[in-house]
């Protein structure tokens, strides 16, 4: 690469903004999102799902975000507002909140992925920029997008589709694509029911992990055709990528190329937690002596609102009565006076004395009482568990109480506690 050529590459990052979108329900993750958005769900001991999407972007250089939020989005909106602020405003750097506020129609609010971003265009036009990288706000990945932004300068196509290998029959629950020799996008359907296979590998298939590069002007002009269209969807996976592609102007950007903390001989780490089961497993698994995905890379830090707490504590050590955590994630606050193993703790837990607590996932300020017993669970925040209480050992019962997945993971909410005491 030339001299010139790599100072173009390294102020794309500059003429771009970033927008995440962060209004989905997630449904499928059932009652951890009865008062939260997606985006805005817990992950990892300390962070929420959105974090990876903004730290991505803080990572990449582009320091022009703008989050789109619609549903419950008061906590998410609180986060970003506490966690957030660090950017400042005079030097052109921002995260704004963008929430649906009907702007162009006082009757709608944003019918897809696509609308939302047409509803919020006048906000966007005002910062002029060049580029628009629209992020789905709830996977967790790390990716470098100045790589992918300096790959789509090069193409000389208005639209990239950032995508990733994964298995044929998996891809049916995302957008799929085929592509040609110089990664041309020919076709595109999402959610097929018989994705399309890989060229060169029948058991494989290219699935869009969300993460879409557009020309602004470009964008604005296929919106505003959308938007006219009584029969789309007004989503860019089902309506605006798939019109694009047809008329042969859409890329494939190939993750590995941009993935960031990738480990030899393995694929690029990127996981849609939009199950109980995804979400339990994706936790659980940073519990690992060397997880899939890496949070220690100083390279590349995951960026955060956390509250101001004491560091953990372990306490009593008599034969009978020893606060212990073998292979766990340990939040500031938490004090632990229980047995603890292969869990997750976030912030402010308690577990208290003679408690056992296997494989499970524990949110901000859960209390664990005396005796109780926890196996392959997920603990919604500020959760008290009963003295003497058991989870995760009787399906039939726990069923009964909680919510309870095939693979025998159990839900518990501080609604589920309340109908049991009550």
């Amino acid at each position: 690469m030339l001299p010139h050529e790599l100072a173009v590459s390294l102020d794309l990052p500059k003429r771009a903004m970033a927008l995440v979108l962060a209004g989905g329900r997630g449904s499928r993750l059932l009652n951890l999102t009865d008062r939260r958005a997606k985006p805005a769900v817990y992950f990892g001991g300390k962070f929420r799902i959105i974090d990876f999407a903004l730290s991505n972007c803080l990572n990449s250089g582009i320091r022009r975000i703008g989050v789109l939020t619609q549903y419950k989005s008061h906590s998410l909106m609180r986060h970003i507002q506490r966690g957030w602020g660090f950017l400042r405003g005079e030097l052109n750097e921002f995260v704004d909140v963008m929430p649906a506020q009907q702007r162009l129609n006082e009757s709608n609010w944003y019918q897809g992925t696509a609308d939302a971003v047409h509803q919020s265009q006048d906000i966007i036009a005002s910062y002029r920029p060049k580029y628009l990288v629209i992020l789905a706000g709830d996977h967790i990945y790390k990716m470098n997008y100045a790589l992918a932004l300096a790959e789509h300068a090069a193409h000389g196509k208005p639209c990239s589709v950032a995508c990733i290998e994964v298995p044929r029959l998996d891809a049916r629950g995302f957008g799929v694509m085929a592509v040609n020799e110089d990664n041309l996008i020919t076709a595109f359907e999402e959610k097929p029911l018989d994705p399309p296979c890989l060229p060169d590998n029948p058991d494989r298939a290219l699935a869009s992990m969300g993460v879409y590069i557009f020309d602004t002007d470009y964008l604005f002009n296929e919106l505003s055709c959308d938007a006219g269209n009584p029969e789309s969807s007004h989503d860019f996976g089902k309506d605006i990528i798939p019109r694009i592609v047809a008329r042969g102007e859409a890329m494939a950007h190939r993750f590995e190329q941009s993935a960031v903390g990738t480990r030899l001989g393995e694929a690029p780490y990127w996981r849609d937690v939009g199950t109980i089961d995804a979400y339990w497993d994706a936790n659980i698994d940073l519990t690992a002596t060397d997880p899939l995905l890496n949070l220690y890379d100083e390279r590349w830090p995951i960026w955060t609102y956390q509250p101001q707490l004491p560091p953990a504590k372990f306490v009593h050590n008599t034969e009978d009565r020893r606060g212990l955590a073998l292979e766990s994630l340990v939040s500031g606050g938490c004090i632990v006076s229980g047995h603890v193993e292969r869990s997750l703790m976030f912030s402010g837990v308690r577990v208290h004395s003679h408690a056992e607590v296997h494989w499970s996932v524990l949110l901000p300020n859960v209390q664990v009482g005396r005796g109780a017993k926890i196996r392959r669970a997920i603990i919604d925040r500020g959760c008290v568990i009963p003295d003497g209480m058991v989870i995760g050992e009787d399906p039939e019962q726990d069923g009964e109480r909680f919510l309870c997945t095939e693979t025998g993971i159990t839900l518990v909410t501080r609604q589920m506690i309340a109908r049991l005491t009550a």
